[in-house]
């Protein structure tokens, strides 16, 4: 539940707003809510990382704002707890006002969801699922290099998952319409949250099955 900080209070400190995170000196700050400058502020605990609580904290900063990107070295766990942090913080402010009735609605005490008391309608965080495949032939790997990536980075391919659509589904396509590529033995191998800006992302492996590379150039600079 939500309080008010006496400045005593420790822990981790997701401060958050527009999906921007603090971070002084580049890391996620750490400490007592006074020596963060806190006090006063309302703050929602969201977890526990290293035996202290981690803690939401929605507003913007004057300075040392940036992305939680800049974290990803980061512990796993903490990253995390910090991508959630982010998260938490746009749904609260996208969701002000119902999107059916317009009423002002509240956060629920129990869950992360916000309700409305007028036609009780109640909403929890959009998770959007993407894909993420390494596609092999041989000894050889499919990669791609983005138009929205800076400089001359090569990946595996990606993409979100479509109304109506398996995640196999999802890969076989995704992989067609970048490259003209074919796959097969379509298998899952792990998944991992990905704030960027609300997504799940499921990895994949799978196999080359036929066709020669022509890649969407609205997608791809090359493949």
């Amino acid at each position: 539940m939500e309080h008010e900080l006496s400045g005593n209070e420790q822990g981790w400190w997701v401060v958050s707003q527009e999906a921007k995170l603090w971070l002084p000196k580049g890391e996620l700050p750490f400490g007592s809510a006074a020596a963060a400058g806190l006090t006063g502020m309302p703050a929602l605990p969201i977890g526990e990382w290293a035996v202290a609580t981690v803690w939401l904290v929605r507003r913007t900063m004057p300075r040392d704002m940036g992305s939680v990107r800049q974290i990803l070295d980061a512990e796993p766990g903490l990253f995390q707890l910090a991508g959630r942090g982010v998260q938490l913080a746009e749904f609260y402010r996208s969701h002000r006002h119902c999107g059916y009735c317009g009423h002002a609605m509240r956060r629920s005490k129990t869950e992360w969801a916000c309700l409305c008391d007028h036609c009780h309608e109640r909403y929890y965080p959009q998770i959007a699922p993407c894909i993420i495949v390494a596609i092999r032939r041989d000894d050889r790997i499919l990669l791609a290099r983005h138009s929205r990536h800076r400089g001359e980075i090569y990946t595996v391919l990606a993409g979100f998952v479509e109304v109506g659509e398996t995640l196999e589904q999802c890969v076989a396509r995704e992989v067609m319409e970048e490259t003209q590529v074919r796959v097969k033995n379509v298998r899952y191998v792990t998944s991992q949250p990905w704030p960027f800006p609300h997504s799940l992302m499921m990895a994949f492996m799978a196999d080359y099955d036929g066709g020669d590379i022509r890649h969407d150039p609205h997608e791809l600079l090359d493949a």
